[in-house]
């Protein structure tokens, strides 16, 4: 009697759009302001984008930056508090916006 076996493959089909940015790509970063952002309860972020910041002013003498430190706070009642980035009042999103508006490009460190 012969086996006969059928292979299937592990990917899925694949959406035929192709993919894109939710905003359009800065094609150079003289010049430009770089927002580097912090998560404050990731212990190695703030190093993090410090390393990233020095690495990029070497690459690119004219950029300038701007930090967004996310705060954390032990008030947070569950773990999806956390996933909010700190924007849990109209206030703290209304500054981090303000913040955004602010820079042609934002780097996000997370580190522990």
């Amino acid at each position: 009697m012969e086996t006969q076996y059928s292979i299937l493959s592990p990917l899925a089909d694949r959406d035929p759009v192709p993919q894109r940015g939710l905003s359009p790509r800065v094609s150079d970063l003289n010049g430009k302001k770089i927002g580097l952002f912090t998560m404050a309860y990731k212990h190695a972020s703030a190093r993090i984008n410090s390393v990233i910041e020095k690495r990029l002013k070497e690459k690119f003498p004219t950029a300038t930056f701007s930090y967004y430190e996310r705060k954390y706070s032990s008030d947070f009642d569950n773990f999806a508090d956390h996933l909010s980035l700190g924007m849990d009042t109209k206030e703290t999103l209304a500054k981090f916006e303000e913040w955004v508006r602010g820079v042609d490009a934002v780097v996000g460190a997370v580190g522990d």
